[in-house]
């Protein structure tokens, strides 16, 4: 799960600068970019924090820990041509959703089906055996949903058994993927595809091998395990919380990461030593008084976020609404008056309107489809520039998202990978007396 809250407007800047005043007691120095990790009796939690602001908090308990991208060697239990899907059972209460088009195909099946609907029925059937990897975690009353297109992730790339593709991060420059998409073409075995990540940017050749033998030594476990078990079972797990985040974000910059759990500090430490020794100096463990997330604020950054408007820096704001369906997302010029005339007046708010919604989308862990209302405004190019800059912090976020053109109605509408549960869920509970619609029945 992913959520978040953040302070808004100069309160952003006083919290950043309050922090720097109580660093002489002993409190820990402001940086540009940590990762936080903070361990609880029965939860793990890890925050992302840039200049002292929440954008991103993995939540973690033991009951409940997530289990996207641990792959099962499960059964089918039921076909279900209507839904073009199956239930397979996995080993938990509920049986998980596989949808005919998560269904591994190889190269000749799919000449051969060229031009012809995918008929489930064919694929599978019930009582078969086959290994799946959780793409989604179970929502709600849904179960999880699973993929056979299994992917192995490491440092520097990962692994796609089955596929035979090859290819680069688009967040590197041009040069850069094409000398990586060399040396990984020249070390990947023959019919096996791999993806490389950014964080592979500088690597050489011998580093690059060695995550991938070890990709390879794990894929051939995988299947040694699948040999061996009987369905349904649990082949293969994502480590511990701390590790995916800090393996999911090692090509970016960091300037601490920091835990008050010794036993999470002894993980992350012989992982950095194995992948990255260089972030080992920037490894600390916590030992103050004040418990780490309150000293770094982020907890009341959290209690924040479960709000419905969030201000914005110049006295507009943004009022989140999540239905069913969709999320609404509405932006307000609230107190704004602005200094010069409307367009711009309503630009300004557009545009901090535009940042302010890709950060709360990350920090909710927002997903679906979501509809945004923008205020209107006359000239196109002010139209582009809001686009834009709402494109531009979404490529700052991990979770895949897709924007369409404005509508003719005026509305951005977007759509983001739903992957876990969000916010409210993770912090909240449904209210017992109005169930959630924040209106209480009054008796004549």
């Amino acid at each position: 799960m992913r959520a978040g809250g953040s302070p808004a407007g100069g309160d952003r800047e006083l919290t950043f600068l309050k922090r720097k005043r109580r660093v002489e007691e002993g409190a820990l120095a402001p940086v540009e970019r940590e990762i936080v990790v903070a361990v609880y009796p029965g939860e793990t939690r890890v925050a992302v924090l840039e200049r002292g602001l929440l954008v991103e908090i993995d939540v973690e308990r033991r009951e409940r820990r997530s289990m996207v991208g641990d792959i099962y060697l499960g059964r089918v239990e039921n076909v279900l041509p209507g839904m073009e899907a199956a239930f397979v059972n996995i080993g938990h209460e509920r049986n998980a959703l596989l949808y005919v088009g998560d269904i591994f195909v190889g190269e000749k099946e799919k000449e051969r089906e060229k031009g012809r609907r995918s008929d489930i029925r064919s694929m599978l059937k019930p009582g078969q055996r086959l290994m799946v990897q959780v793409s989604k975690d179970p929502m709600g009353s849904k179960g999880a949903r699973l993929t056979t297109y299994v992917s192995l992730p490491g440092c520097y790339l990962v692994l796609l058994p089955q596929a035979c593709s090859l290819g680069v991060s688009q967040k590197l420059h041009p040069e850069e993927r094409q000398r990586l998409r060399e040396l990984v073409e020249g070390i990947r075995p023959p019919h096996t595809g791999v993806i490389v990540r950014t964080a592979a940017q500088g690597r050489d050749e011998k580093e690059l091998r060695r995550d991938l033998d070890f990709l390879l030594r794990k894929w051939k476990e995988i299947k040694a395990e699948a040999e061996r078990r009987r369905a349904p079972a649990l082949l293969f797990r994502e480590p511990e919380l701390e590790i995916k985040v800090v393996r999911d974000l090692l090509s970016e910059e960091w300037d601490r990461i920091v835990t008050d759990s010794p036993e999470a500090h002894g993980r992350l430490r012989d992982y950095l030593k194995s992948v990255e020794p260089a972030l080992l100096e920037k490894l600390v463990l916590y030992r103050g008084r004040e418990p780490l997330f309150r000293a770094l604020d982020i907890n009341r950054q959290i209690k924040e976020a479960l709000r419905r408007e969030i201000p914005l820096p110049s006295g507009g704001s943004i009022v989140i609404d999540p239905t069913e369906a969709l999320t609404a997302i509405d932006v307000n010029t609230g107190r704004f008056v602005g200094r010069s005339n409307l367009e711009d007046t309503v630009l300004r708010t557009n545009l901090e309107a535009a940042r302010e919604i890709v950060r709360q989308l990350r920090l909710r862990d927002i997903g679906g489809i979501i509809v945004i209302d923008f205020i209107d405004m006359m000239e196109s190019r002010n139209r582009r520039e809001v686009l834009e800059v709402l494109e531009s912090e979404l490529r700052k976020d991990r979770t895949k998202s897709y924007v369409v053109e404005l509508s003719q109605l005026g509305l951005v509408e977007m759509t983001r990978k739903n992957v876990s549960e969000g916010l409210i869920e993770a912090f909240g509970e449904t209210c017992p007396v109005c169930g959630g619609r924040g209106v209480i029945f009054r008796e004549p």
